[in-house]
């Protein structure tokens, strides 16, 4: 499963504006300057990348992922149930 956090830790990094230097676990989302928009895409992009379906839903999704960790998590979780 290291391998699932590696992958979501690139694609919330690579939608982070600017030129910030790495992405932590414990880091929140909303600090990291990642717009609605940029949010969505990233759902999209994880959705592609392992071939899931994210229960994503623009009303909760800020008490759904408050952190990267929360993120991984989800992903983490959503890639075992498909396995």
């Amino acid at each position: 499963m290291a391998e699932v956090a590696e992958d979501v830790l690139a694609i919330i990094a690579a939608k982070i504006p600017g030129e910030r230097k790495g992405v932590r676990l414990t880091d929140k989302l909303e600090e990291l300057g990642l717009e609605s928009v940029d949010f969505l895409e990233m759902v999209f992009d994880l959705e592609e990348k392992f071939e899931i379906q994210v229960p994503y839903n623009a009303n909760t999704a800020a008490d759904d992922f408050t952190t990267v960790e929360d993120v991984v998590k989800a992903i983490q979780g959503l890639v075992e149930q498909k396995a």
